[in-house]
């Protein structure tokens, strides 16, 4: 190439050599740049610029075919300033000329001025070339409309199309949404029409557009083509076989499969990683090891969805010896190769809970892209280490959608929902649009937080982005509305639902259930066995719930016998704690007990809750002292065990057990959960805590709890003393210990701000107690207000003196 730099730069007397010498010399030197492999594109470049700058100065006007191959070489060197400048300085540019340039634009995804050359080409220049370079840019740009477009124009113009033709615009169709059987076989008349059916490519693209077919007739045609071909090729065998596979049926995927006589590579990965997607583990195993024994050596394709195996099914053994092999066998991987095998080794150790691991692989990968982020950021969600998650999410510095939607989910879930809710927030304002699972996730918040007018708004945003159709916002809707008191909505909600799926039952049922509205529940259950929904586990434990909650026991006993005797599900811990709640709430001890007995595992922490839960109720102190013994073993840490233990000595009047229970709680460093209560007023949540003196209005609202106590008092309500955990001699210090629990502040802050009539919501963080249930009994009928309490437990409809729980809690 210096020989030719030399050459080309030096000086050459038109007058002293034959113009047709020269073109024939600066031809032959274009040929030699043509072959500089276009990864050197600096110093093709360079030797380009030089023989045009040459070409310049010599004074010599180049025929077409050289400035053919001038714009070919500029558009190879990415430099299309150039090639387009050339182009322009043509006075008649030809079809080779045009046709480059439009290939050149369609590389860059420049579409429009691809178009604009087109265009101004006249008909009489346009060949059938011209029209295939323009269907296949279109085709490769996923604009399938405008390449269905441009045929249609390519017939009117009477040019007939060939099999270039027909391959690109059956892979363009391909690419348009919704694509039907019926358009599909309209484009397979044209290829016979054409005499293009019987070329490979061209079969090839039928069995690949007929595969992407919504309805069931397109993989049928998608085989009659393959069965008609004469002559395949390994695109052909592994279009099909990907077809099956993308549809769900692997089994005649694996037939056509073992039918090959010539496996390729691609073929074994894709029916490996139909396997994977489909959860047949086993039968990926299998074809791996059958794979490895005939010697073909694994990729980063197959590494990655045996790795995805192995994240999925929890064979860390089996990962970590995949990753060794592929240390030692795959030290030559490149970096773009290596980043999707690295990033599943990421999942992998993140799933196994091997969180050091998956940090080391992660700060090892060179070039780390969204993928890795996300798949770091998974394994400290899927951990439960939220702080460390939410640290992690700062850094990431090229944020998706995916990104946010797991940090909001996972405030949310995890009881967070103010974090989340701010996040979201944080999220709008740097004007990303949310998908309809952030704002699922955020109407969840709201639930968990019982933020019912912040809710509404986001229900508005949602019909506002047209997600209001999606099953993920409207079963989230219903649980949100039903956790803020408004199980009436939530069955608005659920009613204009496009499709009903189980989830949605589930939640509709779980809703009934919180407000103690069994049999409606009940109802509900049998009009999803009627709508042909088929429950799971979770249906069960809301039925159960519903029939806890509502006081129906036999029921109750009957859905969980039918779990496993007509559905097959194998009732879990989960399942025998509802049950044992049930009957220990109505009393029946022993039941609970022969239950227990019964179980085909030990109890756990589940079951003595449900116990103790139940000698609460019914002060059975011996047994319960026996179930906390057992949860101080099973789960110290947990405060409510310590506190339940406590209130049923001090309901005993057993001092002594308090203060040993205290002393424990404090050897253990075991805090107790405050007791608080909240309320939306104002665009505010008012917070109270028991005892609150910090709220500015909080003595006004002791002295009209003070006022409502004495009219209360004349309408025949007694505070109940035994409520008051504390050791209080004096009967005045205990009615005034119970006239500052947090949701009688509540109410009472509610009472004097809220307009006349409105409905009040409480939300508190733990169960009501037995004197505020009566005194908001009495609230209800002396003020003739609907007021609703949420506790930890359900919900209490208050009304004209009388409680939707039928005092059944």
């Amino acid at each position: 190439m210096n020989k030719i730099a030399y050459d080309t730069i030096a000086g050459v007397p038109l007058h002293s050599v034959n113009v047709t010498v020269i073109a024939n010399r600066y031809a032959a030197h274009l040929r030699l740049l043509s072959r500089i492999t276009p990864l050197r594109n600096t110093r093709l470049l360079f030797l380009l610029r030089a023989l045009h700058a040459h070409i310049l100065a010599s004074g010599f006007k180049p025929r077409t075919h050289i400035l053919n191959r001038f714009i070919d070489l500029y558009s190879k060197s990415n430099d299309l300033h150039s090639a387009r400048s050339m182009f322009d300085q043509t006075s008649h540019p030809d079809i080779v000329g045009r046709t480059t340039l439009i290939n050149a634009y369609f590389k860059i995804g420049d579409h429009k001025s691809a178009r604009e050359i087109f265009n101004a080409t006249p008909l009489i220049v346009r060949d059938t070339v011209s029209y295939n370079s323009m269907i296949s840019g279109y085709s490769r740009a996923s604009l399938g409309i405008r390449a269905l477009e441009l045929y249609k124009q390519m017939v009117r113009d009477r040019f007939i199309p060939d099999d270039y033709t027909m391959t690109g615009l059956l892979s363009a169709a391909g690419a348009i949404a919704d694509v039907d059987s019926r358009g599909c076989r309209q484009l397979h008349s044209a290829a016979i029409k054409y005499g293009t059916e019987g070329v490979v490519s061209v079969s090839n693209a039928l069995i690949a557009l007929y595969a992407m077919c919504d309805s069931i007739d397109g993989i049928i045609f998608a085989h009659e083509v393959f069965d008609g071909m004469l002559v395949k090729d390994e695109l052909t065998w592994t279009t099909i076989i990907i077809s099956y596979v993308r549809r769900g049926d692997v089994n005649s995927a694996r037939f056509l499969f073992d039918g090959m006589t010539d496996r390729v590579d691609v073929v074994w990965n894709a029916m490996i990683s139909g396997y994977v997607r489909h959860g047949l583990f086993s039968e990926a195993l299998e074809l791996c090891r059958s794979m490895y024994s005939k010697g073909i050596t694994f990729d980063e394709f197959t590494y990655t969805s045996v790795l995805t195996l192995c994240a999925s099914s929890g064979l860390f053994m089996m990962g970590k010896a995949i990753h060794a092999h592929i240390i030692r066998a795959c030290s030559n991987f490149d970096p773009e190769t290596a980043l999707p095998v690295e990033n599943v080794l990421v999942t992998l150790y993140s799933k196994c809970e091997k969180l050091n691991s998956a940090w080391n692989v992660f700060v090892n990968i060179g070039s780390k892209d969204t993928v890795s982020w996300n798949a770091m950021l998974s394994g400290y969600i899927n951990a439960g280490l939220v702080d460390a998650g939410f640290a992690f999410f700062r850094d990431i510095p090229c944020k998706n959608m995916l990104s946010w939607t797991m940090m909001i989910s996972c405030f949310a879930q995890n009881g967070f929902g103010e974090d989340a809710l701010k996040l979201f927030t944080r999220m709008r304002i740097e004007g990303i649009k949310p998908c309809d699972f952030i704002l699922s996730s955020a109407v969840s918040a709201c639930a968990g937080l019982g933020a019912l007018e912040l809710g509404r708004q986001i229900h508005g945003l949602l019909l506002l982005s047209g997600y209001d159709s999606s099953n993920s916002t409207g079963n989230a809707l219903v649980t949100m509305y039903a956790k803020c008191g408004m199980v009436e909505e939530a069955h608005h909600v659920f009613y204009s639902m496009s499709c009903l799926d189980y989830i949605s039952w589930n939640a509709m049922i779980a809703a009934l259930a919180q407000h103690g509205r069994g049999f409606e529940a009940i109802g509900f259950f049998k009009e999803m066995l009627h709508n042909r929904i088929r429950p799971d586990r979770i249906t069960f434990l809301t039925i159960l719930s519903a029939c806890n909650h509502a006081g129906l026991v036999d029921q109750g006993l009957r859905y969980f016998d039918s779990m496993k005797d007509d559905y097959n599900i194998v009732a879990g811990e989960d399942h025998y704690a509802r049950l044992i709640d049930l009957l220990g709430r109505a009393g029946r001890i022993t039941e609970a007990k022969e239950v227990i007995a019964s179980m085909p595992f030990e109890p756990g922490p589940l079951i003595w809750e449900a116990v103790l839960s139940a000698c609460r109720i019914h002060e059975d102190l011996k047994l319960g002292i026996h179930a906390a013994d057992q949860l101080f073993e099973m789960t110290p840490q947990h405060d409510g065990t310590y506190v339940l233990l406590s209130n049923m000595y001090a309901a005993a009047g057993m001092w002594d057990g308090v203060a040993k229970v205290r002393k424990l709680m404090k050897d253990r460093q075991i805090k107790k959960e405050p007791g608080c209560s909240w309320i939306e007023y104002g665009n505010k949540v008012h917070v109270f805590l028991v005892s609150d003196t910090n709220h500015p209005d909080i003595w006004e609202v002791h002295r009209f709890l003070e006022m409502l106590g004495a009219k209360m008092r004349k309408m025949g309500y007694t505070p109940n003393t035994k409520f008051v955990l504390h050791d209080v001699e004096s009967e005045e210090h205990k009615e005034y210990a119970l006239s500052t629990h947090s949701e009688k502040l509540a109410v009472g802050f509610a009472l004097l701000k809220l307009p006349a009539g409105a409905t009040i919501r409480v939300m508190k963080n733990l169960r009501i107690c037995g004197d505020c249930h009566s005194a908001i009994t009495f609230i209800s009928l002396l003020m003739r207000r609907e007021i609703i309490v949420r506790d930890g437990k359900r919900f209490h409809h208050f009304e004209n003196g009388v409680c939707s729980c039928g005092n059944y809690w």
